[in-house]
């Protein structure tokens, strides 16, 4: 379980980041369809953490104010966000945009 104490050592590389709280529907339907964007691209792995009292530090320091919030992260540092759900198709061609962009910007 991803909290406050251990987020730090969690995040490494390029990840995505899923933020969800409890009781939201729209969350329940992203993480599995993450999972099969994610899964499906060698370069980035998936991150889910879950918006309650033991992630306040995450959340503040994150910025996190509404969930679902998918963050795209290098080694700790943001480099695109979204929030709320969006079609497969659309979160595909979002992290890919994203992540290729912030990839030729690196170099």
């Amino acid at each position: 379980m991803i909290n406050d104490s251990n987020y730090k050592e969690k995040i490494k590389g390029l990840q995505v980041i899923e933020v969800s709280g409890e009781s939201c529907a729209n969350c329940l339907t992203l993480m599995p369809m993450l999972f099969e964007v994610v899964g499906a691209r060698d370069n980035l792995s998936l991150l889910h953490i879950e918006a309650d009292e033991n992630t306040k530090g995450f959340l503040e320091e994150y910025k996190i104010e509404r969930v679902p919030t998918v963050l795209l992260l290098d080694n700790g540092v943001e480099f695109a966000r979204a929030v709320g759900f969006q079609p497969q198709e659309i979160f595909e061609l979002w992290i890919d945009a994203m992540v290729d962009e912030h990839l030729a910007n690196k170099r």
